[in-house]
């Protein structure tokens, strides 16, 4: 495979380059914050930097284990190997892996000339205490897996994106899987999962039954897209599996694996109160191959919910805020607040050839009273249109804008 640059997480890490801000590159297990920072490291190396400013500890190495309860002995193990009359650059991979991580991220920041880059597979990197010593001193940077612009710089014949565009949904993202034979993607997948559900579930909440928890995770892959609730998940996994939880568990469970960054929960804002609305999220899935790993050919009978899932992480690729839209009875994909503050709105749908489906479509957009941006997303192969100000724009050109595959 050749090597994908990821260009966007390049420059921002360019641009921060020597900043007095602490780096962490969180995001899903395998999605690249490793590779992501070994390209940063060459970069330094072709700019000049030399082996002896340049520290790259990755804490799921076996051979860096010895580390994980010597925080004092790790510290000056650092250190020591540095030049500091020099700019320094400390590459820290899974440090949640350390016992009290968040000191030795401190000591290292408050050093001269000690610039910090951090990863970590699990939002509780934010959520423990060293977002409360960092406060105001760092700086996140979220990782997702391939786009379907990186994912076609994987592929050596672009020139049918339709069909590729039908792998991409059907494949996924996940960096790791391009290296590797067709016939090895499922186990390469298991293996994440494993890992993910094992070391950032299972593990650090300290629960043991792993089957119950795979069944609430396949409940959430099968409900992506759709207003669900713990309730609701409780009550559907009694009738059809006979297991009985109660709704503080699965709540727990969906806690953790947002936590895990294999699911993000979207929201609804209500367009008329202009406010948020504090119950019937959405959850939409990291990566579209691990809905194919716990749902099967399955996944195949969900086309517009997974293309609803692409266009999600799309926007929160592109530094967006993402909200579900309620206007009055009818609702809106998505309600985009985008970087500079302006905001859009989005329906997806596989295709709305057929007349009531495009009038359906259209409806919720119609009952909004303001003059943004409205888009609807889908896979038809036409020009893109503007009907009553709404643009119609095919799937695979919005996610290839400004782009080229060459």
């Amino acid at each position: 495979m050749k090597s994908i640059e990821r260009k966007d997480y390049m420059n921002t890490l360019i641009g921060l380059r020597d900043k007095n801000l602490i780096k962490i590159l969180t995001g899903v297990r395998r999605c690249g914050k490793s590779t992501i920072m070994q390209l940063f490291r060459e970069y330094l190396i072709a700019d000049g930097v030399s082996q002896t400013q340049i520290v790259f500890l990755n804490f799921e190495d076996f051979e860096n284990r010895k580390w994980l309860n010597d925080l004092e002995g790790l510290y000056y193990h650092i250190v020591n190997q540095l030049d500091l009359s020099k700019s320094c650059y400390v590459f820290l991979d899974e440090v949640q892996q350390i016992k009290e991580f968040e000191r030795l991220v401190d000591g290292l920041y408050v050093k001269p000339n000690i610039d910090v880059y951090i990863t970590g597979s699990n939002a509780y990197l934010l959520s423990s205490e060293l977002g409360t010593l960092l406060t105001g001193r760092y700086i996140s940077i979220h990782i997702l897996p391939f786009s379907f612009k990186e994912f076609l710089f994987t592929q050596t014949d672009t020139s049918r994106t339709d069909l590729l565009f039908a792998k991409y949904i059907d494949t996924g993202g996940m960096p790791g899987i391009f290296d590797l034979p067709e016939n090895l993607v499922k186990n390469y997948i298991q293996d994440v999962i494993q890992n993910i559900i094992q070391k950032d579930v299972l593990v650090r909440n300290k629960w043991r039954n792993q089957d119950h928890f795979n069944k609430t995770t396949a409940f959430l892959f099968d409900a992506i897209g759709s207003i669900i609730s713990p309730k609701k998940i409780t009550n559907t996994l009694k009738t059809n599996n006979q297991i009985s939880l109660s709704h503080n568990t699965v709540e727990n469970y969906i806690n953790a694996l947002v936590e895990s960054y294999m699911f993000y929960k979207v929201k609804r804002f209500d367009l008329r109160g202009k406010g948020l609305l504090m119950t019937q999220e959405k959850y939409y899935s990291v990566d579209l191959g691990l809905k194919k790993f716990f749902l099967g050919d399955k996944i195949n009978l969900d086309l517009g919910h997974n293309l609803e899932n692409i266009v999600f992480i799309e926007l929160l690729r592109r530094g967006n805020q993402v909200n579900i839209g309620k206007a009055g009875n009818t609702e809106i994909d998505f309600v985009v607040r985008k970087p500079n503050g302006d905001r859009e709105y989005i329906q997806v749908a596989w295709t709305t050839k057929e007349q009531s489906t495009f009038e359906r479509e259209i409806r919720p957009f119609e009952l909004i009273k303001d003059f943004n941006r409205r888009i609807l997303l889908t896979t038809d192969v036409e020009p893109a249109t503007t009907y009553k100000g709404i643009q119609k724009i095919n799937i695979i050109d919005w996610l290839l804008e400004n782009s080229s595959t060459t």
